[in-house]
């Protein structure tokens, strides 16, 4: 930070706590020059800007110019003449700034995919295609996050034998606001299993961080504490997976909103596409691309792509039925775990066709 404004300062500063990062702070600009090419982010304050042109510095990416409100005449001139990327008035653009600082601080953000997964019917299968995802993903080197967006679902820490893995969970981030630290998060989460750990199959040098619901009396998970979680998700990891409940949430529109794909599991039979035609409709409502996975292989007159035509979606992929899941899920073992099997192959062509897809659209 570049000012000698005292008022300045104090507003650069509060916006510094606001986003948990220190600032070094230098009056005289003169004094700046090995800080002006190693920072991560440089701020001008206005009453420097002219001497920073005077001293013919370097052009170089993230440089923000502030001043107080109202701004003075000329700013958006000098914003240009010092190679500003923004200018800032503050304090009305305080929590912008505390968003940049905590940005630069991060270093290199990711912006990853957001796969919502729900089911048509109870027991159809979603919370195990969203853990064999995040496993998967984890597998093949991603950064994976798994979120559990479902009070009412025992808790996907059974899921992948997480359950004596100490870490935060629902309970503890309801009250989440505003930005949360990717890096701190991820560190704060369960990340592998701490009992059948030799029996377990590595995963990679990669953990699997999992935001569980818990067996305690929190039944409704709060909107602002999902929106954080999940910008704090997709800022630090490559993949985030969320397990959706059936029932509508404000917690899960969050969610779908944010959503590069929304998956819903439909078993093949015609109850389970009948009431995954009512799930579809509430999902649609607020997800933009959503898309059936068909589970099981029905008859020949409910095939995969009649199940989707009858649902007016894409089909996205079919997944055979998997005795052994079941049995494993019993034992803490997580799905998709070996890399083998009809659940994993379905989970490297989703992530194929559409994480990577969409991450190399954007």
């Amino acid at each position: 930070m570049l000012t000698a404004d005292s008022d300045l300062l104090d507003d650069v500063l509060r916006a510094s706590a606001a986003a948990s990062v220190p600032v070094d702070v230098v009056p005289d600009p003169g004094a700046a020059r090995r800080a002006w090419t190693d920072a991560p982010l440089v701020v001008v304050g206005d009453d420097t800007a002219a001497a920073v042109m005077e001293l013919g510095l370097l052009r170089r990416p993230g440089v923000v110019l502030v001043g107080r409100e109202p701004p003075g005449p000329g700013i958006w001139q000098r914003g240009l003449q010092i190679g500003a990327e923004d200018v800032a008035f503050l304090p009305e653009a305080d929590e912008w700034l505390a968003n940049r600082l905590a940005d630069a601080a991060e270093g290199d953000i990711r912006s990853g995919a957001l796969v919502c997964v729900v089911g048509g019917r109870g027991g159809a299968g979603a919370s195990t295609l969203a853990a064999g995802l995040a496993v998967t993903g984890t597998r093949r080197g991603l950064s994976c996050l798994l979120v559990d967006a479902d009070p009412l679902g025992g808790g996907l820490d059974l899921v992948l034998g997480y359950e004596n893995t100490d870490g935060l969970r629902w309970p503890q981030l309801a009250e989440s606001r505003g930005r949360i630290s990717s890096a701190a998060l991820h560190q704060a989460l369960p990340t592998a299993p701490s009992r059948r750990g030799s029996r377990l199959p590595s995963l990679g040098a990669v953990p699997l961080p999992v935001i569980s619901c818990d067996r305690t009396e929190l039944l409704e998970l709060p909107p602002d504490g999902m929106a954080a979680v999940l910008d704090a998700g997709v800022r630090g990891a490559d993949l985030v997976v969320v397990d959706l409940p059936r029932c509508r949430s404000a917690a899960g529109e969050i969610a779908l909103v944010r959503s590069t794909v929304t998956l819903v599991v439909v078993p093949a039979e015609v109850r389970a596409t009948a009431a995954a035609g009512r799930v579809a409709e509430l999902v649609a409502t607020a997800a933009a691309d959503v898309r059936v996975v068909v589970r099981g292989s029905g008859s020949s007159s409910l095939r995969g792509e009649i199940i989707a035509e009858s649902l007016g979606l894409p089909l996205v992929g079919q997944m055979p039925s998997d005795p052994d899941i079941g049995a494993d899920l019993d034992r803490g073992l997580p799905p998709a775990r070996t890399g083998r099997g009809p659940l994993a192959e379905l989970c490297h062509h989703l992530i194929g066709e559409l994480v990577h897809r969409s991450r190399g659209a954007a």
